[in-house]
Order: C-alpha cells, then structure tokens, then sequence
C-alpha cells in the first residue's frame, strides 16, 4: 500500500487526507496545531457572535472519523531526495507527498503593532478583546485593511474578503451597541481598486457598503509601516488609530525556501494544472502554498483549496492505477463567496464565462452561518456531504 504524507492540517489537506484516505490509501497528516481552524467563519469571533470553539475542529475528532493518521508537530525542512521529512521531534518518508503548508505573510515595517485575521488563529481573539476595550471607552478610532506582494504575478495571494467582512462586521456590531456615530471607521489599501477581482459588479457596489456602513477609504497610497496607534503612508501622511488590523500580502512558506522544489518568485510552489510539482511525479501541492494559475483575477480562496485537494487526490490515484485520466484545477477557477456584513451578505461569483452578486439582506447573514454548520458537520460526517461543496 502507497504512505501519503500530507503537510498541513488546514482546509486543502484535511480534504486530501479524507479523499486519499477513502481510496484506500495509507495517509498520514502533519499539522503544527491540533486543531483546524475554518477562516471564512472566523470574522465574527473579534464581534463575540462566535466563539474561537465555533470555528475550530479538533483534528483527533477527526482522524477518529476519517481514519488517517495523524502527528503535531512542526514541519522543520523537506529533503525530496531521500523523500523525507524533518519534525521537530521525529522524520518521516513517503512515497507520495502533498504540501499543504498554507503560506507565510510579507513582512511589513512595524506590522507587529497591527493584529490580523488571516495569520495566528488566536489573533482573533486579541481582536476582540482590543475592540471590546474601545466599546467599553464608547469611542474610537478603528482601522482595517489589506496589502499584496509585488512578487506575486497575478496577485493571487491578496486576502481582501475578510477584511471587508470583518470591517462591515465591527460597523454593525458597534451599531447595536448604539455607538457606531461615536467611532471612526477607515478602510485601508495601497492599490487603487481593492477588491477589482471580484467582478465590474461587485467592484462597483463596494463603495455603497462603504457609504452605508459609514466607512472611510484610504487608497492608492503606498503604506510604509506602522506605528503604535498610526499607519504610515508614501508622502509622509499619517493615520491615526486605536486598533489597526491589517492583513500583509500572501508569500511563500519559509519551509519551502531550501527545500530544492521549484518555487515562483514570491516563493510558492510551481505546479502543472493537475496540481503535479513540476519535475516531481511523486509530489502534489494544494491550497495556499501552491502558485496560482489561470486568470489574473483568480485568488487562493477556501473553496478553490478543496479543489484542489480533490483534483490532486484524483490525479494521483490515476496515477497510482496507470490510467491515463487527469483532471485541471484551473478549468474550476472561480471566485465564490458570501461577503457577510452581520446584518446581511453579498453573494458573489465570477467564473470565466460570468460573474454576479446577489445582496442578500439578513437572509444572506443566516446563509453563511449555515455554511458553517454544514462544513462542519459535513467534515464531521454527521450529514452527508453535498457533491461540490
């Protein structure tokens, strides 16, 4: 029987490790935490309508369902010349790998005095401790935002959603409070059209949600850094603010930097459309730590990290049997989400052939709170799962 290893206990390889593990394979899962932690749901943890539990599923619960082995430790390196692992504790081989390490954030000046909803899962939780000590207070000054990474070709690994999710989030979390007029929101980015992927429709209803939810625009301006308690713009303008979240633009995992596969210049792992390493038959990379392909306006997204898995789970298993089937991930590339604001949500989509978004006030808030039960009971295997989702 073929050993899968799979690096990374996030969405791409607990979905690998479920598909392989279902063709009868023998998989094994690598994770630094012991939990996997489910993002999209994670922007109402900072405004306390979940709890940090809610969005996290033990990854013992599980393996005890799915049947994969599974070790907590953290990767240290990757030598694919002996097809093996380095732990912190121990070292593992494989006769087929799938790296799933998600990726590491550019590092901006001064980023250490702004929290993220994208990096350290506990980071939420800071949030919303920061914020409930600006409601306590009754007033303040609250900045969100997103930057890219030069290096990234297509711009794939920009984490725009949950900004303005969270920033909508905290606009009505503070409108029930009966304090939104005592606060100052601001929105923060430094190219001129954040959140242009999404589509010409969804690009230009964005300045509505920030109209109505009374919000700020900061664009165009490259951000140096921050300060404690200020943002730093080109042109020595400055930004006051008493919490600052900033999501930095997607790079590559440091793991993989030495680790002789071959990486795109913002150090993500270059594959075929089959998500195949290139030049490695035995090595398949998923989700976030693997390069993008397809249109420019295609972004690393949850659901296209399933995707992936799913396809890569497929290929390698033809490959196994000696068919010559394969299957692409870039002919699935779509933008699909919920952008949930708290007391309603946007669904939008774009595929190569159309794009949309359907506003959904307070049933499309429901909706994606029904998103996550199912995915977590899903995973749980307490409902069936619905195909494509």
């Amino acid at each position: 029987m073929k050993n899968f290893l799979i690096l990374g206990g996030g969405l791409s390889g607990i979905e690998a490790a479920i598909k392989l593990k279902n063709k009868g394979y023998n998989v094994t899962l690598v994770s630094d935490r012991d939990y996997l932690f489910i993002y999209p749901i994670s922007i109402w943890i900072p405004v306390k309508e979940i709890s940090f539990e809610d969005s996290a599923i033990k990854l013992s619960v599980l393996q005890k369902k799915h049947g994969f082995n599974l070790v907590i430790q953290k990767v240290e390196s990757i030598d694919v010349l002996n097809k093996k692992v380095v732990l912190e504790y121990s070292e593992l081989t494989y006769d087929y790998m799938f790296i799933a390490l998600g990726m590491h954030k550019v590092n901006v000046k001064g980023v250490e005095n702004t929290l993220s909803i994208c990096t350290a899962p506990e980071q939420s939780i800071t949030i919303a401790n920061e914020l409930e000590k600006l409601v306590n207070k009754g007033s303040g000054k609250i900045a969100v935002g997103f930057g890219g990474n030069p290096k990234d070709a297509n711009g794939s690994a920009v984490r725009g959603g949950p900004a303005f999710e969270l920033l909508f989030n905290i606009s009505t979390h503070l409108k029930k409070k009966k304090l939104r007029d005592k606060f100052e929101l601001n929105f923060i980015a430094p190219m001129a059209e954040p959140g242009k992927k999404m589509g010409k429709k969804a690009f230009g209803n964005l300045s509505k949600f920030f109209k109505h939810y009374k919000i700020n625009q900061h664009l165009g301006k490259k951000i140096l850094g921050f300060n404690k308690g200020e943002i730093l713009f080109e042109g020595d303008k400055k930004l006051e603010s008493d919490l600052i979240i900033f999501i930095s633009g997607g790079a590559g995992h440091s793991v993989l930097q030495n680790s002789g596969l071959p990486l795109s210049e913002a150090g993500f792992v270059k594959t075929l459309p089959t998500c195949q390493v290139e030049g490695f038959s035995e090595i398949y990379a998923i989700g976030d730590s693997a390069e993008l392909l397809g249109p420019k306006w295609a972004a690393k997204q949850g659901h296209m990290a399933e995707i992936m898995a799913d396809i890569a789970a497929y290929n390698v298993h033809q490959q196994i049997t000696g068919s010559n089937k394969t299957k692409s991930y870039v002919d699935k590339i779509s933008i699909t989400c919920i952008m949930d604001s708290g007391d309603g949500a946007a669904l939008i989509s774009r595929t190569i052939k159309k794009e949309s978004m359907i506003m959904l006030p307070i049933v499309g808030h429901w909706l994606k709170k029904a998103w996550g039960l199912y995915y977590k009971n899903s995973k749980l295997k307490r409902i069936p799962r619905i195909p494509g989702m």
